[in-house]
């Protein structure tokens, strides 16, 4: 445990530092990117396979170190399991990883997940050896199946993927953590730092974000905030929070009063 109390934060059998990863995209150039990782305190950061030019001069992953970040490649962009399996398989032929955070998409305008062909590409994957991590809906049902799967976390949804809104159904994101044993990362839908802290209390491991950092009008100063937000939040989940009750009672209350 560390000074706080917590345990640490194990990951398909890695112990990361930060509870927070960073994605890749959407910033105004690769320094920015680098900067808003550094400022975040982040250990893991998301590529898209299918979005990188393996070949070009220059390149985003000449601008995440290797020996600082674990790079988790993802299957953004695929909308069936054979294409999601087709991209992890690429990923780690080309030296990326054999982590992969799975992404099945099943509808253009959401980008909410495809979890049929989902579970197929999880099965499919960690029994060809892969760390997954798959992008899912926050349904308790089928973040059991994802576990029982062999998928390394689930994550589940805030909200529609670069919305935002934040956490939508806080109570199914309790849900998933009462239900499964493998970590859970709330992914996608962050649009602030309070976001984070909620996410956290609700007792996720961790979070996933991208847009709420490289769309803010200061990206470094909100990665510090994001990242400040994470801890916050997961040390008042550990604290636990104070019981809620209908009525109002003082927070000095007479001597002879008994505590409630």
């Amino acid at each position: 445990m560390d000074q706080t109390g917590d345990t640490p934060f194990e990951l398909g059998g890695r112990t990361l530092a930060s509870r927070l990863i960073l994605g890749t995209g959407k910033y105004s150039s690769f320094p920015l990117m680098r900067d808003c990782h550094a400022a975040s305190g982040c250990d893991m950061v998301t590529v898209a396979v299918r979005r990188v030019d393996l070949e070009a001069r220059e390149t985003l992953l000449d601008y995440i170190p290797r020996d600082r970040y674990t790079l988790l490649p993802n299957t953004a962009d695929c909308f069936t399991a054979k294409d999601a399996v087709r991209t992890a398989r690429l990923a780690r032929e080309a030296g990326l990883s054999e982590w992969i955070k799975l992404e099945v998409i099943g509808d253009r305008r959401t980008l909410f997940p495809d979890n049929e062909e989902l579970l197929l590409a999880t099965r499919e994957l960690v029994a060809d050896g892969f760390v997954v991590l798959p992008y899912t809906n926050d349904d308790v049902v089928m973040a059991k199946k994802l576990e029982d799967s062999g998928a390394a976390a689930v994550m589940p949804l805030g909200a529609p993927i670069g919305s935002g809104l934040g956490i939508q159904n806080r109570n199914n994101i309790a849900l998933i953590r009462e239900a499964v044993r493998v970590p859970v990362i709330v992914d996608a839908g962050v649009g602030q730092a309070s976001d984070v802290a909620v996410a956290m209390e609700l007792g996720a491991d961790g979070v996933l974000l991208n847009t709420a950092v490289a769309a803010a009008k200061d990206p470094v100063r909100m990665a510090r905030a994001m990242r400040l937000a994470c801890e916050a939040g997961r040390l008042s989940w550990l604290a636990g929070r104070m019981p809620r009750r209908r009525y109002a009672t003082a927070s000095s209350p007479p001597a002879d009063a008994p505590l409630l």
